[in-house]
């Protein structure tokens, strides 16, 4: 059974904020290899093509990778946090 993957109100705001969408985040953590992470939880990333998107403070990137902050629960998966990074 695939778990359902929830967004806390943290992790939505720094999405926003970090240029993040929600399908990103899901491909992250159903697609990359989950590491431990602080306090029990795990980090998944992956990375996307940027190279057709607008500047990011007037800078072109050719790739963001999108890293996530997660635990994982019985019922479900929460998104606790989200960090992007932008490169060429």
């Amino acid at each position: 059974m695939v778990k359902p993957i929830y967004f806390s109100t943290h992790a939505r705001e720094r999405m926003l904020l970090r240029g993040a969408i929600e399908n990103e985040v899901i491909v992250a953590i159903r697609s990359g290899n989950w590491q431990p992470a602080k306090q029990g939880k795990f980090s998944a990333r992956a990375q996307f093509d940027f190279s057709n998107q607008s500047p990011i403070n007037q800078q072109f990137y050719a790739y963001k990778t999108v890293k996530t902050i997660f635990t994982e629960i019985p019922e479900k998966i929460v998104v606790v946090t989200v960090n992007v990074y932008y490169f060429n």
